[in-house]
This record gives C-alpha cells, sequence and structure tokens, in this order.
C-alpha cells in the first residue's frame, strides 16, 4: 500500500470535474477507447456527470451522461439481487432454503445438499462456468430464461458454501425464481419494482431495445470496429443498458439504504443486510480467505481502510465499474464504450477507482506489519507451484482450455520473494508483493492484497483482493499439471505425425528403388492400420484446436452456431481415439512377434504409449464427453 502523508482533496463538483478533464481526454485518446460516461454522488445527490468522447465516432455524437445508454455488464447483477431481496423482504422467498421449492425443474444435490439462495447470492453454489451463449450479436440465438437454464445445468464442482466460483447461471436462476414467485416477466419486474421507483427513464434490460431507448444507445467497438447491438442470453446477468445519471439514482439509492426521494426499494434493514452480511450460514469448513469477500450481490472493493462495495461489468465491447463508499455516502460509476488497445480498460477503470480513492479519501488503515525474512522465504516456498481458478469448466471440452492454458504458477524470485506472473499490477508491470502478516502479502506499490490459506501445515488455496469474492486458486492435482501433460502431449502428436509421414515417405523410397514391401500378411494390415490411425488422430486433434480457437473468436459460434462441428469432432473421437490405442496394441503384439529389430520394437512401444497418453488426454478433458452444452 502507498504510505505517506496524504492531504485529501475536498470531494466538490469543481474539484472532480477538475480531475476527470486532467484524467479521461488523455487515457482515452492513448488507450484508443472512443468515449466514456462518468457519474460520482455524495450526500444524497448526483455530485457530477460528464460524458467524454464519442456514443458514435462515424456520426460524431458526444455521450450524454443523462441519455447515452452504455452497457453495464455484469453491474446488471445488481438489479438482479436488489429484486430477489424484496421477494426475501415481503417473505415470499427464503435465502436459506433449497431453490428447488420455487422451481419447475430440479438442481441435484451436492453431496446431500441443496443449493440455496444465499449461495447463489455469492457465487458459493459450486456451479462450474456456463459459456454456452453469454454473447450473441444475432436475435436468432438468444433464448428466453426458461430455456436457457432449461437445456442444461452446469455441473456443481464444489461442496456448497466452500468456494468462490464466479456464476452468470446462478444469476439467472435467480431471475427465473424472481419471475416465477412474483408472477411478473423478470423485464416488467424491473421496470415496475426498481426503475420507476427510482424514475430511472434511461434503462432497460430489454434485447433488443425498446423503440423509444434504441436511438439513446451508444456503439460498442472492438479494434477500432463499431460493432452491432450483443445480446445477452443470460440477460438477468448482464444484459443491462444505463445512462450515466440513471446509475447514479441506482447507486443513491443504495447508499440511502434503500430510499431515494421519498420511494423505497428495499427497507433499511433489507439493504443493510446486502450490504454488510457476514457468512454465518456459509459452511463453516469454508476456505474462505482474510480478503475483500462477497456481500449478498455485492462484493467488497475495499480500499485505503475504507468499507467500499461494488461490481465490475463487462461484455465484449463495453466495460464498466461501481463503486460505493459506504460510510462517505460516496458512489464512483464509469462505464466505457470498447475495450481499447490491448485491453487497456481493465488498468484504465481499476486505476480510476484507485486514484479516485487516494485523491479524496486516502489511506486511514494502520501501518501494515512485516514477517521476517526468514519466516517470509519459507512462506513463499509453501506457496510455489501450480494452481488453478475456481471458475472453470470441468465437464466440457472447454475443460482442456481452462486446465491446460489457465493454470496459474507461483514461484520465489531470485531474492526468495513471491512473483506470480499472471498477477500483474498497472500498465502490466510485475508486482512486488511484500508479506505484512502470515501468509498475507500486499502489492508494495499498489492496493491488493494477496492471501494463502494453510491447511495441516501446507498451502491448499490463495486468492487476491481483486479476484477473491468470486474467484479462489487451489492446487493443480498431478495427473492434471500442464507442465508435464502438455510436453507428453507434444510428444506424443510428434510420435504419431511422424508415423504417419513414414508411410508416404517409405513409399516413395520403395517405388524408387524398386524395393519390395519388408511386411506382408498381418503385419503389413496392422502397420498400414497403424499409420492411418495415427495421421487422423493428429488430423482431429488439430480439427479440435481450430474449431475451438475459432469459436472463441466469434461470440455466436459458442452461442450455438458450431454445435454441428462440435458433434462431428466428438463423434469421430470415439472411433479414433480409442480405434488407435487398440490398432497401435495390435501392431506392437505383431511387431513383437514377428521378431524385428529392437528399434522396431521399440518405436511400436512408443506409438501405443502416445496413443494412451492421448486417450488419457481426451477423456480426462471431455473431447469425446458427447455434449454440446458448455
Amino acid at each position: 500500500m502507498l504510505t505517506g502523508s496524504v492531504t485529501a482533496h475536498e470531494l466538490t463538483k469543481a474539484d472532480v470535474d477538475t480531475w476527470l478533464d486532467g484524467y479521461l481526454p488523455y487515457a482515452l485518446r492513448t488507450d484508443d477507447i472512443p468515449g466514456a460516461v462518468v457519474t460520482v454522488v455524495k450526500d444524497g445527490k448526483i455530485l457530477t456527470a460528464r460524458g467524454f468522447g464519442y456514443a458514435d465516432v462515424a456520426k460524431r455524437t458526444p455521450v450524454d451522461p443523462e441519455r447515452t445508454l452504455f452497457r453495464i455488464g455484469s453491474v446488471s447483477k445488481l438489479f438482479t439481487w436488489t429484486a430477489a431481496m424484496q421477494l426475501v423482504e415481503q417473505g415470499k422467498l427464503d435465502l436459506d432454503v433449497d431453490v428447488n421449492t420455487y422451481l419447475d425443474f430440479k438442481i441435484p444435490p451436492r453431496d446431500g445438499k441443496p443449493v440455496t439462495l444465499r449461495q447463489m447470492m455469492t457465487h458459493t453454489a459450486g456451479f462450474e462456468e456456463a459459456a454456452k451463449g453469454i454473447v450473441t450479436y444475432d436475435p436468432k440465438l438468444l433464448l428466453p430464461l426458461d430455456q436457457y437454464l432449461k437445456r442444461w445445468t452446469p455441473r456443481r464442482i464444489f461442496a456448497p458454501g466452500t468456494t468462490p466460483a464466479y456464476s452468470n447461471w446462478a444469476t439467472t436462476l435467480t431471475a427465473y425464481i424472481v419471475q416465477r414467485v412474483s408472477g411478473e416477466e423478470f423485464d416488467s419486474y424491473l421496470e415496475r419494482h426498481i426503475f420507476a421507483p427510482l424514475a430511472m427513464k434511461n434503462a432497460t434490460f430489454r434485447q433488443p431495445l425498446p423503440r423509444a431507448l434504441a436511438g439513446n444507445m451508444a456503439t460498442g467497438y472492438l479494434s477500432g470496429a463499431a460493432k452491432g447491438f450483443e445480446y445477452i442470453t443470460p440477460a438477468p446477468a448482464g444484459s443491462g443498458s444505463v445512462s450515466g445519471t440513471d446509475m447514479a439514482r441506482f447507486m443513491l439509492a443504495h447508499l440511502q439504504h434503500g430510499e431515494l426521494d421519498g420511494q423505497r426499494i428495499l427497507s433499511a434493514p433489507t439493504a443493510d443486510m446486502m450490504h454488510d452480511s457476514p457468512l454465518a450460514k456459509i459452511d463453516p469448513m469454508s476456505l474462505l480467505l482474510p480478503l475483500n469477500r462477497m456481500e449478498l450481490g455485492f462484493f467488497e472493493t475495499n480500499i485505503n481502510g475504507r468499507e467500499v462495495i461494488g461490481h465490475l461489468g463487462d461484455v465484449q465491447a463495453f466495460h464498466t465499474s461501481l463503486h460505493m463508499f459506504m460510510k462517505e455516502g460516496v458512489g464512483f460509476f464509469v462505464s466505457f464504450n470498447s475495450p481499447g488497445k490491448a485491453g487497456a480498460v481493465q488498468s484504465l477503470r481499476t486505476g480510476m477507482f484507485q486514484d479516485f480513492a487516494d485523491r479524496y479519501f486516502p489511506n486511514v488503515a494502520p501501518a501494515d506489519g512485516r514477517v521476517d525474512a526468514k519466516t517470509s522465504d519459507e512462506h513463499v516456498r509453501m506457496m510455489t507451484g501450480s494452481w488453478i481458478a475456481s471458475r472453470r469448466a470441468d465437464s466440457s471440452f472447454l475443460s482442456a482450455l481452462y486446465w491446460m492454458t489457465g493454470q496459474t504458477q507461483i514461484y520465489a524470485g531470485p531474492k526468495g520473494e513471491l512473483v506470480v506472473p499472471s498477477v500483474l499490477g498497472g500498465g502490466g508491470r510485475p508486482r512486488q508483493w511484500v508479506e505484512i502478516a502470515p501468509f498475507l502479502w500486499r502489492d508494495k506499490y499498489g492496493h491488493d492484497r494477496l492471501a494463502g490459506k494453510v491447511v495441516d501445515g501446507k498451502v491448499v488455496r490463495w486468492s487476491y483482493d481483486f479476484a477473491s469474492p468470486f474467484e479462489m486458486f487451489d492446487r493443480v492435482p498431478a495427473a492434471y499439471q500442464s507442465s508435464w501433460l502438455l510436453p507428453a502431449l507434444y510428444a506424443s502428436l510428434a510420435i504419431l505425425l511422424l508415423t504417419f509421414l513414414q508411410w508416404p515417405v517409405a513409399a516413395v523410397a520403395r517405388w524408387t528403388y524398386k524395393a519390395p514391401h519388408p511386411l506382408i500378411g498381418k503385419a503389413l494390415h496392422a502397420s498400414r492400420a497403424t499409420r492411418l490411425m495415427a495421421g487422423l488422430t493428429v488430423a482431429l486433434l488439430v480439427a479440435w484446436a481450430v474449431t475451438v480457437v475459432s469459436a472463441m473468436g466469434s461470440p455466436d459460434a459458442l452461442a450455438g452456431g458450431f454445435d454441428g462441428m462440435f458433434w462431428f469432432l466428438q463423434i469421430a473421437g470415439v472411433l479414433l481415439f480409442v480405434g488407435l490405442p487398440v490398432i497401435a496394441a495390435w501392431n506392437l503384439w505383431v511387431t513383437w512377434r514377428d521378431g524385428r529389430k529392437w528399434t522396431r520394437k521399440l518405436w511400436a512401444v512408443l506409438i501405443l504409449l502416445a496413443s494412451l497418453l492421448i486417450l488419457y488426454f481426451v477423456v480426462a478433458f471431455n473431447l469425446i464427453a458427447m455434449t454440446v452444452n458448455f
């Protein structure tokens, strides 16, 4: 944490406007972001509402904080959670009963335990990631809430109440519960019970936009190119389109314990429970860490010893940040209509919030402690290894991406310091972590903390402030570690490719020198079958890689456009990935029985081992799971 004597600036409209004028225009130009909206609220009023840059570059339409709609992404969840808490307040929902009580389909138990609304609001229900159809540009691929939820229930990969694992699916399930229990279509419910009481006239979750609001929508940009309207299939988790001043009114209502201008959307006790809800009813064996945590829907973004709650939101083009300083009665909201150059918006929105806090609410927390060098070196050693995030897919082919490309490495630096290469600071700088308490580190030149959880003398889990409310990192089992599995996979593919390529090369050589084939009968058949299967297996894995990479770059493909291809790859995989080890074993048996040279026998063994390794890989990471749900 940055320390020293810092004098707070008085938070006035004049000062914050001056700060924004010196901050955002340069940042937008440097980071290639067309436009942004910022609102700041204080003491029950909108302190400032500013638009910067363009809502539409081609038309040179400036951002209007009163009228221009920005897609707020997952900040939309706050409206969904607020709606749910209204029904909790009315006694129509209970935070701690089985949600199947409110559904017309069943969520299977995990370890004999059901899902509860409290777990869904704190992202501890244990669901794996559900990625299919999150964003699409084709309205034909959009599904109603019930169809989206009933087509597939994500596997619960963690015991309930033990592990934060962010879930858009669970948020959408909550909205469906609101819809069923209230008897109102969810979009209509928001309009009647949140937007109307708060006079939010430029806010909607509807897709496509209502005609009266469509002309106010900011254009989203990717790599400088204008993109169409993004349809969010789990709409209650991310479909909000809201103006800056309407978001200010929503912040004001929550900062004032559920009331604005005489209109109340929540009682004060209910609002306070959302904002500061100790997880007393979460499993006491939970491995949560002493970092920022989830409240009921909001998550902590505490800074400088201040109690701050908020949320972030991202769709393809729009990126949003909302933070409320609860005791100070101040709210800060910013949204951008492009990720900018090389995703620069991520550092920009984090930096803006932190700089705002440092300027107006400097540090009041007690000074950090310090762990002695010898003990710290030992703690760093205990943290080293390979780790995997809790927010991941485990039951579909996407698990290969999460497990093979998403593992986080921790190691000790040359001076014994903690090094986490994937957790970078602003501008991509490596962070310097200083241990301030046992297994608790702070970024020397920033605000984030990182903590490890020790069980029976071993570090079993860690996270850091930015991620800890909704994501933890657990040790990767040896059988899944990419450090050995990827090299083994590449070596296996090389063996199979060489096996296949030797076939035409040898054929050309025999033809050139008029030489007979050295094998006959079963030996010849086994050799040819092995080489053919080897080549087809390599081709199929390449097809998998190309298809997945293409799908990751196309929201419509992930929304169902590639389902036919995914089915083909899995069906072909059953034939090839299972068939190759059988053929390779036959080839090895024939080779051994014929008494060929030891080099031929060794190569036959390597082919069999390569085929078994690939079979292990495709089974472990669900490349033949026979499903297009992911």
